[in-house]
Parts: structure tokens; C-alpha cells; sequence
């Protein structure tokens, strides 16, 4: 990756661009703030550790990035993902705990850096978008169950997703009142406020009404929890906790989270458009905040689209509206910890059902069941992996789906026979609902896929019937290999086969439309010799003219 200097958001920086710059970077903190302390308890440690991922965040893209608007820290996507892997390492809230998730923020980082330096960016394209959208699903389902006891001011639960409904479905007749109201409080308010308008903080108006309520009517007395102390001051991980060992035991958490921040990062890419904007650059910078985080005792972190979204529609010009908010969330932890400590968890709690809610996209999985069936179930199944197997294994899981679907559609392509469109010398599919005419004795054959080894046998077993089952008997057979970009070995092997064979039974065999890649194939594989005329026909009418039967001349 060439060399690009620091700061280059801020090359060129405009006088008029500080006034957006500043409003930008006043609205971001109110968004962040209580977004950042939600995102923390979601990860199962203190809410001032979600404020030091943002701050590190923002302040190394804001560096090292490119992306002029793009907004890093603490994330929900992969925070419950964090939580998981951290959970098979140590207890929750201990400090081998917090170790393990200051560990996986390190080693996603590492990852990240590679996926940058090295342009590796186009791996998040190995996640097909219904499987994605199943992903998101299921962690939208995994952050509302782990939020329900919050909610509710019932104990929480560990174990699997389905463990901890069925522990909350028994607890229910000890529902408390008040963290119900208060998070239902902050969920509506957010709602309405971002149907209003996106840049109206929303939970940071929620979040401080629950707390004054909590405040005014003493209802950390009448048993709403809250977040208590506050220890502003940066946290240290055990290095000594970092072995080996625990290294394996993280290693496939850190490649979920690295996994997703790519894809995410792609995302954040397209939320606003930015000319300036670098995916490679912008995952290096992204790596680089996550392993700070991690060595400073925080957990990893990623780009956000909503808030990069916010953001942009505030007038934000470059990444100093990040350091801006990056400074004055520093301020709140240093000035003002002290009034978070009766921050309630169910008005967290209730910014995470927010999160979820967005996360939970059942439209687009609808769009995708109007569009494919397969794909559809692709989604379904990824959401059922993420519920039963946990989300690593599922996005695994869903990689597997997404790759075995292209895989079958290739080793199984669809293809058509052409005919003559009337009154034209033009050869189009027959299955477009167009008039076409066929010339007795002649195939005119297109498959829409390349010829390789896992499809050769069935592509050109299709052919023999096709040709075996016309009538009247087949006299020529001109292949259209336009939507064929490229063939192996095994194809052109199958394919000199099926030419011998047709003919020895008399039938003539034209090629048309061949790219300059299949030409040079064919000709390197000894086919063309074989076909009429030696070369490819640059048009499906030359080719038919080529080899047309003499009693349709």
C-alpha cells in the first residue's frame, strides 16, 4: 500500500468548514456518549471502558483514515460477539474476563492491519447479502435476549440464547415496574426521535430523563440497578493473562470480529458518498484503533453507519469533528463520571433494543424471499445457526451457505436454446416471451456459466440429450459461448469429447461469440481445429450460415 500521509481528511481544510465541523461534533458526542456506556454493558464490562474505545477509536481514524466522515468506536454488531468469545475464557466481570476481551481487541486489530496492508478488503465479499442480513438478524435477537433482564429487573442469565429466554420466561413473576418503564421510556424516545430527524440525540435525551427520574424519585432505593461508580481513568489489561494459550481460545473471535469489521467498514463505505473515501486505508486505521483499544484495556472497535450517516447530515467536512467529539467525551469522563453513576441499566438497556432494532432487518429478508426462494432460506438458515450455534460459528455457517449457493448454481447453470428472431437475421433466447423460428436440423445452444470441472459432465451431458431428443434429427450444432468467460482443462476435455462423437454421427459444430480468454482456451486446448471454419463466428448468424443444413439453404 503506497504511503499517504496523516490527518489526510484534513488536507486542504477549509475556513467554512468549521462551523459544520463543530455542530457535527457536538451532535456526535450526545449520540455517543450514552450509545458508547450501552455498547460497554453489552460487552459485559464498565460503561467508561465503551467511552476509552471511542475516544482511541476516533482519534487513530481520524490519523490514519481516509474516509472523511466515517465514525469508530465501541459497535453493537460485534460486540456481542467480543462477549461470546471472552465468556470461553473466564467468568463474567472478572478480570480474566476483561483480560480476554482487551486480548481479542488486540488480535482483531493485528488481523485488520493485514486486511489493510495487504488489500485484502474484498474477503468481505465471501458473505452473500441475504446471509449477512441473517447474521445481523440473529445478532439483533442475541443483543435483545442478553438486554431482557435489564429490562425487566430480573437477574441475568449465561449460557446459550435460548438458555437465558427460557431462565427470563421463569423469572417473570418477578418483573419490577420501574426499569420496564424506564426502558420502554428510552426505547420510544429514540424511535420518535430519529423519525423526527437523525441527528436529534435521542438516547442522550432518554438516557438523562430515566436518570433524573431515578434521581428525583429515589428509585435506585426501590431496587432499579444502576450503574454505580464510575472509574474514569484508563483501563490496564493483565498482560500476564495473555498466553498462548488464551490466544487460541480468542483466535476464532478475533477472525468473527475482524471478519465483520470489514464488512461493516464496506458498508460505512457506501452510507454517504466520499470521493476520498479508501477501503483498504480505512480497515488499516479501523485495525490500528482496535489493537490501541485492546493494549490500552478496552475492546475492539469498528465503524459505525448510522453514526457516520449522522454525521455527514450534520455537516461534518472532515475527521475533525471526530476529534472534537473524541475530546469532549474525554472531558465527560474526566469532569463528569460522577453523574453517570446513577445512569439506570434498563435506560441502557433500552438504547440496545434501539440498536437491535435496527439490526433486526425481517424487510430485507422479505425482499429476498420475493426475489429467491434459495437465497431466502440461505437467511432463514443463518439466523437459526446464529440462535443454536452462537454467532462465530454461524457466521461460518453462513460463509459455507453462501459459497456452496454459487457453487451449485455453477455446477448446475442455467442455459437456453436460441432461435431466430422474426423478420431478423438476430438469434435470441427462446424463453424471453419473443417470437423466434427454428431451422430444422440445426441447435443453437447457450449456457450461462464457465465450463469447468465440476460442471463440464453436466453441461455437456445436456447437450447429447438435447441433441439426441430433437426432431427432426439434429444436423449442426452451433454453440454461443458469449455468456461462457472462460473454460478449464476438464471443460475443454469434455468438450473435444462430445465434438468427436457428434461427428461421427454426421453433425456439424460451429462456435460463436467466443471472448479473446475462451478463444485463446480453445485454441491452446486443440479445439479448434475441430469446429467449423477453425475459428470462433463473431455472430450466431455467420455461425449458423457456416454450418446450416443444405436442404434449409
Amino acid at each position: 500500500m503506497a504511503a499517504r500521509p496523516l490527518l489526510a481528511s484534513l488536507a486542504g481544510y477549509q475556513r467554512d468548514w468549521l462551523a459544520g465541523d463543530l455542530v457535527a461534533a457536538l451532535t456526535l458526542t450526545a449520540i455517543a456518549v450514552p450509545e458508547q456506556m450501552a455498547t460497554a454493558h453489552l460487552v459485559g464490562v464498565p460503561a467508561a471502558t465503551g467511552l476509552w474505545a471511542f475516544i482511541v477509536g476516533s482519534v487513530v481514524f481520524a490519523l490514519v483514515g481516509r474516509h472523511h466522515t466515517m465514525s469508530v468506536g465501541a459497535d453493537s454488531t460485534i460486540a456481542p460477539v467480543i462477549a461470546a468469545g471472552a465468556l470461553a475464557v473466564a467468568s463474567a466481570g472478572s478480570p480474566g474476563y476483561r483480560s480476554a476481551v482487551a486480548l481479542i481487541g488486540v488480535l482483531a486489530g493485528v488481523l485488520l492491519v493485514v486486511v489493510g496492508a495487504a488489500r485484502l478488503g474484498w474477503v468481505a465479499q465471501f458473505l452473500s447479502r441475504p446471509a449477512m442480513t441473517g447474521v445481523l438478524i440473529g445478532i439483533a435477537l442475541e443483543i435483545a435476549v442478553h438486554q431482557l433482564p435489564a429490562l425487566l429487573g430480573l437477574p441475568g442469565a449465561d449460557g446459550s440464547l435460548t438458555h437465558r429466554v427460557l431462565t427470563v420466561a421463569r423469572g417473570l413473576g418477578g418483573v419490577h415496574p420501574w426499569p420496564v418503564v424506564l426502558g420502554v421510556g428510552v426505547l420510544v424516545i429514540m424511535t420518535v426521535a430519529e423519525r423526527i430527524d437523525g441527528r436529534i440525540p435521542g438516547a442522550l435525551i432518554g438516557v438523562g430523563l430515566a436518570t433524573l427520574a431515578v434521581i428525583v424519585g429515589h428509585l435506585d432505593s426501590a431496587g432499579v440497578a444502576v450503574l454505580g461508580g464510575i472509574d474514569s481513568g484508563l483501563p490496564h489489561p493483565d498482560l500476564t493473562a495473555w498466553t498462548p494459550a488464551s490466544v487460541a481460545r480468542v483466535g476464532l473471535t478475533a477472525l468473527t470480529v475482524a471478519f465483520v469489521c470489514v464488512m461493516q467498514a464496506a458498508t460505512t463505505e457506501g452510507a454517504v458518498e466520499d470521493h476520498a473515501a479508501d477501503l483498504e486505508r480505512d480497515v488499516l486505521a479501523i485495525g490500528i484503533g482496535s489493537l490501541v483499544a485492546g493494549a490500552v484495556g478496552s475492546f475492539g472497535v469498528d465503524s459505525s453507519p448510522p453514526r457516520t450517516q449522522v454525521l455527514a447530515s450534520s455537516r461534518a467536512r472532515s475527521q475533525l469533528a471526530g476529534l472534537v467529539a473524541a475530546a469532549l467525551v474525554l472531558v465527560v469522563l474526566l469532569v463528569a463520571a460522577g453523574a453517570l453513576r446513577r445512569v439506570p441499566e434498563a435506560a441502557l438497556a433500552g438504547v440496545l433494543l434501539f440498536v437491535a432494532g435496527r439490526l433486526f432487518r425481517v424487510r430485507d429478508l422479505l425482499r429476498v424471499l420475493r426475489f429467491d426462494r434459495t437465497e431466502f432460506a440461505t437467511g432463514v438458515l443463518t439466523v437459526v445457526a446464529v440462535v443454536v450455534l452462537g454467532i462465530e460459528q454461524a457466521i461460518i455457517v453462513a460463509m459455507a451457505l453462501s459459497l456452496a449457493l454459487r457453487v451449485r448454481d455453477e455446477a448446475r447453470p442455467r442455459d437456453t436454446l436460441m432461435g431466430q428472431e422474426v423478420g431478423t437475421d438476430h438469434w435470441i433466447p427462446t424463453d424471453i416471451s419473443r417470437p423466434t423460428r427454428q431451422v430444422p436440423g440445426l441447435l443453437v445452444y447457450l449456457v450461462y456459466a464457465p465450463l469447468w470441472y465440476a460442471n463440464a459432465a453436466h453441461v455437456v451431458g445436456r447437450l447429447r440429450r438435447l441433441v439426441v431428443a430433437a426432431d427432426p434429427p439434429v444436423r449442426a450444432l452451433v454453440i454461443d459461448v458469449a455468456a461462457m468467460p472462460d473454460l478449464d482443462f476438464t471443460g475443454a476435455a469434455a468438450l473435444r469429447e462430445l465434438i468427436g462423437d457428434l461427428h461421427a454421427g454426421g453433425v456439424r459444430v460451429a462456435v460463436a461469440r467466443a471472448s479473446h480468454r475462451v478463444h485463446h482456451e480453445l485454441k491452446h486446448a486443440g479445439l479448434l481445429p475441430l469446429i467449423e471454419g477453425g475459428e470462433a463466428y463473431l455472430s450466431v448468424e455467420e455461425a449458423v450460415e457456416a454450418v446450416r443444413p443444405e436442404s434449409t439453404r
